[in-house]
């Protein structure tokens, strides 16, 4: 055996070096390398330890349940009763800007595990990023894992859990901050690390109060929203899916997407704003409408810009006069993509009604589904029928009801001389409530309500003046077509004498 004198010299040298190496270890191996390194080590430990208490057992939480179809509830849960209790007791914390970034939320870091004390028994929870090659194997991203000793099995299984995930259901509803989602493009890498949706908090105040429309048709709506959100006992009742349809069609800033958001204010839902052309398939699109939770409006904008999946089915004279057209528009098409590295999506009609209103649309609950569209005539029956699209909203051209509304959001005013001449022409041309709102806007200090008034009725006069010379130019060229057509009768009528 060592002597006693022998092994401290052994132990004070052995630290020396490591003294001398550390510093140099962390200076000049890199960050990323070092992370890596650390949590290798990390893992050997923790299963060199597992293996000598064998009576530990682990129960394992992934974020997707099945085939990675649908969020898992508990996975979220867990993480709520996790963050209230990992200030004070993890060693890595991951911090998140909230609301208006006005403080930090602070949670348990990824690959970072955390101690938890219940009714006098320990348990550790542990956060796992899985990598990509475990990705591919396992379909399992991320997850918790639950370690505890197997003589505390019967308490953690029936107690324990329940109470973390009733503690985390309770602390999701009382800190509910509402999202405004976004679908990850399916060939990112954060789109198998963050999960299939980004979000960013919800600032938008959009309300029905401040929105430029017909005050009787704001008050249908809100009817129409407020009975669907109280109705979940009567669509089980008549054995539908608990979700409605809202089409939003008229001309560019009419408000569509303002609309929307007044209907999230109202309601105090998410939104989920679905970009199709970034979707790959139809499988992925069915994936991402399970992974929406409940009270949340799906929102599809400008539809019949997305992919080439909203056009009428013609009749068969009509495509062979278009063939040949379309083929030639087709392949400029592919000739553009490919110079941009495009990768066309292969969502079809069908995918996309099977989506929003087949079997896949009946496994959430409390959810509104929103088309809108600058050219309602170029959309496929199929995708706005009755039933698939319940209302159809039009947003049309600003009016003096909803001038009113603006002037009063924008200048604080509700009665002016020059209202009835804003209102004659307000009748006589269409403009957008974005265009009234504009020129209702101060530009400058100085700028007072009779200022934004008559810079608003100088607008509303060019606008008649511009409508006036295009009716003139449409009835002189409509003219000289009369005229060219007589011409061309009589030298039919000469030919056929």
């Amino acid at each position: 055996m060592l002597e006693v004198g022998a092994i401290w010299g052994f132990t004070s040298t052995t630290m020396a070096s490591l003294m001398f190496l550390w510093p140099m270890y962390k200076q000049f191996v890199p960050y990323q390398v070092r992370h890596y390194l650390e949590k290798t080590l990390q893992k050997y430990l923790d299963k060199f330890f597992m293996i000598k208490d064998s009576n530990n057992v682990c129960i394992r939480f992934p974020e997707y349940t099945g085939k990675g179809l649908s969020r898992s509830r508990s996975y979220d849960e867990i993480r709520n009763y996790l963050s209230s209790i990992s200030t004070a007791r993890a060693k890595r914390l991951k911090a998140k800007e909230s609301e208006n970034s006005k403080s930090l939320v602070l949670c348990l870091d990824d690959n970072e595990a955390l101690k938890d004390v219940f009714q006098g028994v320990k348990v550790i929870w542990s956060s796992t990023v899985g990598t990509k090659e475990d990705r591919s194997v396992s379909n399992e991203g991320r997850y918790w894992t639950l370690s505890f000793d197997n003589k505390h099995r019967d308490m953690i299984t029936k107690t324990y859990l329940d109470h973390v995930l009733r503690e985390g259901k309770e602390i999701a509803l009382k800190n509910r901050e509402r999202k405004l989602y976004t679908n990850n493009s399916g060939s990112e890498y954060s789109s198998w690390r963050e999960g299939l949706w980004s979000n960013v908090p919800f600032n938008h105040h959009a309300s029905f109060e401040t929105l430029g429309m017909d005050l009787d048709k704001k008050e249908e709506i809100k009817k129409d929203l407020l009975k669907f959100s109280k109705e979940k006992d009567y669509y089980r009742k008549v054995a539908k899916p608990w979700k409605r349809g809202y089409l939003l069609f008229g001309p560019p800033g009419t408000g569509k997407s303002t609309m929307i958001s007044a209907m999230a204010n109202f309601l105090e839902y998410d939104v989920y704003d679905l970009e199709l052309t970034t979707v790959k398939d139809n499988s992925e699109l069915k994936k991402l409408m399970l992974d929406t939770k409940g009270k949340s409006i799906v929102v599809i904008e400008d539809i019949d810009c997305s992919l080439d999946l909203t056009r009428h089915r013609k009749k068969k004279k009509e495509e062979d006069e278009d063939e040949e057209e379309e083929e030639k528009k087709k392949e400029v098409e592919k000739l553009l993509k490919k110079e941009r590295g495009h990768k066309e999506s292969k969502v079809t009609l069908s995918g996309l009604l099977n989506a929003v209103d087949g079997l896949w649309s009946a496994c959430s609950d409390e959810k509104i589904i929103v088309f809108t569209t600058n050219f309602v005539d170029n959309l496929d029956p199929a995708l706005i029928r009755r039933g698939r699209m319940e209302y159809h909203i039009e947003m049309s051209y600003c009016r003096f009801e909803a001038f009113k509304v603006l002037a009063k959001n924008y200048l604080e005013n509700e009665s002016h001389d020059l209202y009835g001449e804003i209102g004659r022409l307000l009748e006589e041309v269409d403009v957008s409530p974005a265009d009234v709102a504009e020129n209702l806007m101060p530009k400058s200090d100085e700028d007072d309500a009779d200022i934004c008034f008559r810079r608003l009725v100088k607008s509303l006069e060019e606008e008649k003046k511009k409508k006036i010379e295009k009716e003139a130019r449409k009835n002189k060229k409509k003219a000289e077509d009369n005229v060219k057509q007589e011409k061309q009768n009589k030298v039919k009528g000469m030919v056929t004498k």
